[in-house]
């Protein structure tokens, strides 16, 4: 079934479309009303006609018989209300609805999103927290919406470095280095390897040495490295599940794979006429790309030693995504720093003619994780703040709060939420920052139980599902006689009603603090109505109506903090 948003706005563009084809009615929520028509402004400019009486000119076009009633406001807003009959009839769809009217997408496409991105070898810090977490929760919403995602975990496991890693393996002995590296001590073992190539001239030949087999496909080279990264990716997924993140192993596409289309890559260019030399290197200079001193910047394909740069693997990484995953959509969720190499890459495959124009490619780029001094995030004797370390003191710091509220709750279950509400606030404060921007980590704002937070979500989330704990009887919610006398009630339902609009906000602009705006706007629409509208005590048809308002709310709540990866507990 229709939205009501869309079945409002249907009903509006014929009318619009009478005046002038095309024209957007800019539908929204409002205060004054229910919904407010915002277009009527842009289209009388469009006219060249006073807004007011273009105003009136659409009033006597729209037919909302049924639906609701129009009123002219100010200097030519259309203010829409919901007739009872509507609004009713759009919530006992709700009710019954499993998806809680979410229509699964009727163009569903294969939606490639490039996240996380750790190297092999180092160490999962807090700059990976921003790249998993949201490209998880993009992940989430477009597999609920009915696409095909297919998750690349793009991971750093080819180049020089690994001579040195493989050396300093083979010093340690495998059986030492693998319990060193699958305790997740990662930065340990590559810090020690770095030491010994900067410090020991042996070392760092025996390392060059390596390098050349590796990249000459010595066998016994080839399992070393494999090692490496088996080892790492193991310990990488521990991550991934203490944070609860969907990425498997599976998913792991690193440099090595794209390593042996790069040849390809550069005769392709050089057959289209894109490849030039320069200074050596072999790039690619695209029009609209200059340096500071105005001149042509080069997107190096390959060095003037013949090693590949990182945009051969990104270009063969493209080809292989529109070619071999016949990706519809490409989204790489990678730091802001990197958007004009993108630009640049994806500018080369247009021209080439490997990235058709009909594929949406974009940078969902973010900003950092900032310390309480305002600049990058590290402990107090300056090194990077590992990843599985702030979950840990999340939940040592949730599960304190939890025992100081004396709660009869047996200590594993403690624990096991704990570590639920710490995910929740870890999550939710990075989520709910619009995420080109920079935010602070404080963990004691993260998981303080009230104002816009994960815990606070949650907690609300376990307030309701208390009530139906309460019940003397199972609650069927079929066949409602709405009423919504108080308008705490009517304001409530319909923020529930919004849910389809709040997804398609966040899939079309991919910032998933959209959704997290709508669910604690709806946790505070919750909390006034509870407060204002007794429902256990209520009677009759009241009381069916109060807990279906209850019911829907926590579905939905459960619901939106799902698809940002993040339990709703059934009790707290």
């Amino acid at each position: 079934m229709p939205s009501t948003y869309e079945v409002l706005e249907a009903r509006l563009q014929s009318a619009f479309d009478v005046l002038k084809l095309g024209s957007d009615p800019v539908l929204r929520p409002s205060d004054r009303s229910d919904y407010q028509v915002n277009g009527v402004m842009g289209l009388a400019k469009a006219l060249g006609r006073p807004p007011r009486e273009v105003a009136d000119e659409l009033v006597a076009a729209l037919d909302l018989t049924g639906l609701a009633t129009v009123e002219v406001a100010g200097p030519g807003f259309l203010n829409l209300s919901l007739t009872p009959a509507f609004l009713g009839q759009q919530l006992n769809e709700l009710v019954t609805h499993d998806r809680l009217n979410v229509p699964v997408s009727t163009k569903p496409k294969t939606i490639v999103i490039d996240y996380s991105a750790p190297n092999v070898a180092k160490e999962m810090h807090v700059g990976h927290l921003r790249s998993t977490v949201i490209g998880d929760a993009l992940a989430r919403i477009n597999r609920f919406m009915g696409h095909t995602v297919i998750a690349r975990n793009h991971v750093g496991d080819w180049g020089t470095p690994f001579g040195m890693l493989i050396e300093h393996l083979i010093d340690l002995g495998e059986d030492a280095a693998v319990q060193s590296l699958s305790m997740g001590d990662l930065d340990t073992f590559y810090r020690a390897a770095r030491q010994k190539f900067d410090s020991d001239d042996t070392f760092k030949e025996r390392s060059r040495a390596r390098v050349v087999l590796l990249q000459g496909g010595d066998t016994e080279t080839n399992r070393l490295w494999r090692l490496l990264v088996t080892q790492s990716v193991a310990y990488f997924q521990e991550v991934y599940d203490k944070l609860d993140v969907l990425l498997q192993p599976s998913d792991v596409v690193g440099e090595s794979f794209y390593n042996p289309m790069l040849d390809d890559v550069v005769t392709d260019l050089k057959s289209a006429g894109l490849l030039v030399e320069s200074d050596g290197a072999q790039v690619v200079f695209l029009p609209g790309f200059t340096n500071r001193e105005n001149e042509p910047l080069p997107l190096i394909v390959q060095k003037s030693d013949e090693g590949f740069g990182y945009a051969a693997t990104d270009l063969a990484a493209v080809r292989d995504r529109v070619g071999n995953l016949h990706a519809d959509e490409i989204l790489y969720v990678v730091g802001a720093p990197q958007a004009q190499h993108f630009d640049m890459v994806w500018a080369a495959a247009r021209a080439a003619g490997w990235l058709p124009e009909s594929v949406r490619i974009e940078h969902v780029a973010f900003g950092n994780v900032l310390g309480s001094d305002r600049k990058m995030f590290k402990t107090r004797s300056g090194e990077t703040v590992k990843l599985v370390g702030l979950i840990d003191e999340a939940a040592e710091r949730a599960l304190a709060q939890l025992q100081a509220r004396q709660s009869d709750m047996a200590a594993d279950e403690q624990a096991a939420l704990a570590l639920t509400l710490a995910r929740a606030a870890v999550k939710y404060a990075d989520l709910s920052t619009e995420r080109q921007k920079d935010y602070v980590f404080d963990l004691d704002r993260m998981l303080a139980f009230e104002g816009d937070t994960g815990p606070y979500l949650a907690y609300a989330h376990a307030r309701i599902r208390s009530i139906f704990r309460r019940l003397n009887e199972p609650f069927l919610g079929d066949n409602v006689a709405w009423t919504l006398s108080d308008p705490s009630a009517r304001h409530l339902a319909l923020g529930l009603l919004a849910l389809p609009e709040a997804l398609d906000a966040t899939l079309n602009t991919l910032q998933p603090h959209r959704l997290c705006t709508y669910l604690f706007d709806l946790a505070q629409r919750f909390t006034t109505f509870y407060e204002a509208c007794p429902v256990l005590s209520a009677e009759g048809s009241l009381r069916e109506e109060r807990l279906a308002l209850c019911d829907v709310s926590a579905r939905t709540l459960s619901l939106g903090l799902s698809l940002l990866g993040i339990d709703a507990p059934e009790r707290m």
